[in-house]
């Protein structure tokens, strides 16, 4: 039970990483062709986001794998359940990813634009898919005791689904602005910081109408009032939020950024932990629902597991904390006109 315990955690922490580092590169892609105006500030968001993209990708690649790893009956019922968008989501990072090098390759307006609209897409669509995806792991999807799926993609895009999905759009793209704002400057820094503000209420409503959703298409708040400290998670998302705020207005870029970090890291907890025991609960009948208990590998490989994330974490984080510290620097036009640069 404990190590069961420990990787469940593990795995919503995983998430929560990956949502904080890869948000901003795909909220900073969905509002490209809203921010810039002209190719140098296109060139500014591209290199703003590309020397951290794919390592923020491998917190995914991660998180996927101890899914697989730890709990193999509960990635066996996701990939099956949620085949159709997990699919979707995998073809638009690729096509995100692809834009990033083949962008500058050809001389030509009409070949940059299509590649400006494979970054804005591939970053859109995954942060759709995830808030819906997440949004219906909540409430429960549809699956029987065989974890067999009764549903199709239509049934994904319910209105809790919806919400949730809307809600990390939003989510990502304050971040990816917060972001934007600290690598740029001049004009494109005052447009983040001023999208980032215009964008804060519209957060705030969906972060308000989900938790309120929540009541209502879910049972997570059922661990909350069985264990009230853990409404500190709450509280803490709600603090962070509106410090963020504070932080937009005094133009603190920087400590805007983390604060909005530390939502994220709110936001993901509160529903990870309002679905403990479960990692995928079913809408049918909650005999069916696939747990850490019953979706768990043996203990021996969940020890083996735990030695090499003790092992290998910290030396991924020590070298993406390095890559963040070589390139904290603001994108200048020396750097756009260095051949390193995208």
């Amino acid at each position: 039970m404990f190590l069961e315990t420990v990787w469940f955690m593990l795995w919503g922490l995983l998430w929560a990483i990956y949502f904080i580092l890869d948000g901003f590169d795909l909220g900073m892609g969905t509002l490209m062709p809203f921010l810039a105006k002209n190719e140098k500030e296109k060139r500014t968001i591209y290199n703003a986001a590309a020397p951290f993209w794919d390592g923020n990708e491998v917190w995914l690649i991660t998180a996927g794998g101890v899914t697989f790893a730890a709990f193999p009956k509960a990635y066996a019922v996701m990939f099956s359940a949620l085949y159709a968008p997990l699919l979707m989501l995998l073809f638009a990072l690729i096509f995100r990813a692809v834009s990033f090098e083949f962008r500058n390759k050809v001389e030509s307006d009409a070949w940059r634009k299509v590649w400006d609209f494979s970054l804005f897409l591939g970053s859109f669509v995954p942060a759709l898919l995830l808030g819906v995806a997440f949004a219906n792991l909540f409430q429960g999807i549809p699956i029987d005791g065989e974890g067999v799926y009764h549903g199709n993609l239509l049934k994904l895009l319910n209105p809790y689904g919806l919400l949730g999905g809307v809600m990390f759009v939003l989510m990502f793209c304050l971040h990816g602005a917060l972001w934007l704002a600290i690598k740029s400057s001049g004009e494109l820094h005052e447009r983040a910081m001023k999208t980032a503000a215009n964008l804060w209420p519209y957060f705030l409503a969906s972060a308000v109408a989900f938790l309120a959703a929540s009541a209502v298409y879910t049972n997570l708040y059922d661990n909350y009032l069985a264990i009230p400290p853990l409404m500190g998670v709450i509280i803490l998302a709600v603090v962070s939020l509106f410090t963020t705020r504070l932080f937009i207005s005094s133009d603190s870029t920087v400590l805007a950024w983390f604060s909005s970090a530390v939502t994220i890291l709110c936001c993901t907890l509160f529903g990870v932990i309002g679905m403990f025991p479960a990692l995928i609960p079913s809408n049918i009948d909650a005999l069916y629902h696939v747990t850490i208990y019953n979706g768990a590998s043996s203990p021996l490989t969940l020890k083996i597991m735990l030695g090499v994330a003790l092992t290998f974490v910290p030396v991924v984080i020590f070298y993406q904390a390095w890559v963040y510290k070589v390139f904290s620097f603001k994108i200048t036009d020396k750097d756009l006109a260095s051949d390193e640069a995208y």
